[in-house]
């Protein structure tokens, strides 16, 4: 697949990684040479310094005929532009990243593909949509949602007492027979090891373990995790950035009680105007004293959203000294993920891997509605429409020729998310939800093609 990528910055260079390491033929356009040039001598592709908006740079970068053109740089005007330019010049697929919602909230009402923009992505939209859910699914680390919620993804890690902990996949299913969720993947504790789970695989103590389930089964998993449910109301934001400000607005309207926490003091005033749901407090949030005068010991949540990743971990560890439940912090350094269940935070997020996982879907082949990668763990979630054509079209789970290093996690039939086992047999316009370690991903693309 032929790819070109504008902005070398960190979302730009992180995607020409991950597509780096699959073999696609990447074209990385900046005007900055020397983020270029770490690029070139990091990742095997071609780099081109010059304006992506410029005809003659994209011309150079045999812009005919191209598969997918992404466009990330920090101006949204210039991507915009990009995309225009490059589907008029012959390119396929086009993405820009974007930062004013506004454009996301009405893409149907202006009709972006029709200036040749298939797909716009907000890195803060996507962050502000992730912490809301993680808040929503408080007792879990991580989550993704296919099709609104007919089937979730929660990732969590297993206390002592959780009461599968000990017992094989095939004996935890059988304490909860009527089952409504399926374990895709496992980290064991402090190993970078990725299992895909079967029937005699052993749940341990400390294991990260990832589920898929309907709707009914949240409710199971937090019995059988020995977690207990807990509604947060109060939550406290660090920093007014571009994600603080969008998640302070939509955690405000959806009657969560909000603080804000803003250094700068004009910031703070233009903030307090605009949300005025938000109560807005202008101080600096590494204040220890600050915080207990602002009840941090009363909030059920805290999240740390400065532009500084090591001012949102310490906040997020003091706010986790003072017995706040819930802590998310925001990074922006990739080695700070194999950290974030050691150190006691209970999840840390970061723009660039949201970014990337959504623009991942268009670069798969088959029909991929959706994926995501599971934090700091090497495995894939995607999520396939079965096509007439496809190899898995009429089959029943158990005759599919799956590698073994992937495993279906649900169906999603008509808008309503299914778990299933090895006699469900797999109909055209069905949405198959599979997880796969990066080996084996071609050979799940093929059958679904």
């Amino acid at each position: 697949m032929k790819i070109i990528i504008a902005g070398a910055g960190e979302v730009g260079f992180h995607l020409a990684k991950l597509l780096s390491f699959e073999s696609q033929d990447i074209t990385l356009i900046d005007t900055d040479k020397y983020n270029l040039e770490y690029a070139d001598t990091h990742l095997d592709i071609r780099t081109i310094k010059g304006d992506a908006t410029s005809i003659k740079v994209l011309n150079d970068a045999q812009i005919n005929g191209v598969d997918l053109v992404i466009s990330v740089t920090s101006s949204e005007t210039t991507n915009i532009t990009v995309c225009v330019l490059a589907k008029q010049l012959g390119a396929k697929r086009t993405v820009a990243r974007i930062s004013n919602t506004e454009f996301l909230e009405n893409k149907d009402e202006i009709g972006f593909k029709r200036f040749g923009i298939d797909e716009l992505i907000s890195p803060e939209a996507l962050a502000a949509k992730e912490i809301k859910l993680l808040l929503d699914q408080s007792a879990f680390n991580d989550t993704f949602q296919f099709e609104d919620g007919a089937l979730t993804m929660v990732g969590f890690k297993l206390s002592r007492n959780a009461s599968f902990v000990r017992k094989s996949v095939k004996e935890a299913a059988e304490i909860f027979p009527e089952v409504h969720f399926v374990p895709i993947a496992i980290q064991r504790f402090s190993t970078q090891y990725t299992l895909i789970p079967r029937g005699d695989t052993q749940f341990r103590e400390g294991d990260q373990v990832y589920f898929i389930t309907t709707q009914d089964g949240v409710e199971e998993l937090f019995k059988l995790t020995g977690k207990v449910k807990q509604d947060i109301k109060n939550i406290m934001i660090l920093g007014g950035s571009k994600i603080g400000r969008r998640t302070a607005k939509d955690l405000s309207e959806s009657k969560f009680n909000v603080k804000l926490i803003e250094h700068d003091k004009e910031k703070a005033f233009d903030l307090a105007d605009e949300l005025s749901k938000v109560l807005v407090i202008n101080g600096d949030g590494r204040n220890v004293e600050l915080l207990e005068e602002e009840n941090i010991h009363d909030m059920d949540a805290f999240i740390a959203l400065t532009g500084n990743s090591e001012t949102n971990i310490m906040s997020s560890l003091v706010a986790k000294s003072k017995t706040v439940r819930k802590t998310i912090a925001l990074v922006e350094n990739m080695d700070y993920f194999q950290l974030s269940h050691s150190i006691g935070i209970n999840t840390l997020i970061n723009k660039k891997l949201l970014a990337a996982n959504n623009i991942f879907r268009y670069v798969r082949k088959g029909e991929v509605v959706a994926m995501t990668k599971l934090n700091n763990m090497n495995a894939e979630l995607l999520e396939f429409i079965v096509n007439p054509s496809s190899k898995v079209c009429n089959k029943k789970i158990k005759n599919i020729d799956f590698p073994r290093s992937s495993i279906i996690g649900g169906v999603i039939r008509n808008g309503k998310g299914l778990i299933t086992l090895g006699d469900f047999r797999i109909q055209e316009g069905d949405r198959v939800v599979v997880c796969c370690l990066p080996r084996s991903i071609k050979k799940v693309e093929k059958l679904f093609l």
